[in-house]
């Protein structure tokens, strides 16, 4: 763990927390950020290459492995709102709204071990749509757009050590939580409501009304001349990405909840 580790931002650390060394996964990604696109590559091919194959084939259940996933992936994201959120939270609060958007620390304490498994987790969340493919379920547009462009971005944001990076994990890690944790009961077979699944979405627009508002922000601040660790570029990418998001869930709800048709579901399931 880098030495400059700012652990007052915690009431406890673990231990795995103090003895992660964010320097080396940072020269690491430095080296290795561009890879992203490979993986987004090879996982459009085996999308569209497992449709294809699964064309002619039945489909496989898989519910109990579906649970698994989901169930995995919100408590992952749980821990990861447990960690991340209270850092953001003392970050505004004992500096300031705009620290917060531009001020990197949340990688120099014990959050940094949490924005490294965020960054990782984005290639194993690919595997979301083997289970559509396998499942033979309708495939989205927003489904694997929306895990294309993450990965990338989050790999693309890490060498630089983005500062509104922490708005977007916590953001995502919340949602994650929820969103995840319905998946899981749904492969279950439990009876949530559907208020539930509305909410969600309403959380998926509020996240992307959010993103594009601290990226606006910070571009204020860039311009004012005051320091904000984050490149225009990434700004700009950002926001492009942060408003189609908000575009396709726009579209999914009305196409979900108002236009009274029945549609399939971001996890592939019609309801």
């Amino acid at each position: 763990m880098n030495s400059n580790m700012k652990q007052n931002n915690f009431s406890y650390v673990f231990s795995f927390e103090k003895q992660y060394d964010e320097s080396r996964f940072f020269k690491y990604m430095v080296r290795h950020w561009a890879d992203s696109f490979i993986y987004a590559f090879v996982y459009i091919v085996l999308v569209f290459g497992g449709k294809r194959y699964m064309e002619k084939r039945p489909s496989y259940g898989l519910r109990p492995w579906l649970a698994m996933w989901s169930g995995i992936l919100a408590v992952f994201s749980m821990f990861g709102a447990a960690r991340t959120l209270p850092e953001l939270i003392l970050a505004v609060n004992r500096h300031s709204l705009e620290y917060s958007i531009c001020v990197p620390s949340y990688l120099e304490n014990a959050a940094a071990v949490w924005t490294f498994l965020f960054t990782v987790s984005k290639v194993y969340e690919l595997g979301d749509t083997i289970f559509i493919v396998l499942r033979k379920q309708p495939l989205i547009f927003l489904h694997w757009y929306h895990h294309v462009t993450v990965l990338i971005y989050s790999w693309y944001s890490y060498p630089e050590r983005t500062a509104v990076g922490r708005w977007f994990m916590v953001m995502n890690y919340m949602v994650h939580s929820i969103m995840y944790s319905y998946y899981a009961l749904k492969a279950m077979r439990f009876n949530v409501p559907k208020w539930i699944s509305m909410f969600i979405t309403v959380l998926q627009l509020l996240q992307m009304v959010i993103g594009c508002l601290v990226n606006i922000w910070a571009y204020q601040i860039k311009n004012e001349g005051r320091f904000c660790n984050v490149s225009y570029d990434n700004i700009k990418y950002s926001l492009i990405m942060y408003a189609s998001y908000f575009i396709l869930f726009a579209h999914f709800f009305y196409s979900a909840y108002l236009s009274g048709k029945p549609r399939p579901s971001k996890t592939g399931k019609k309801e």
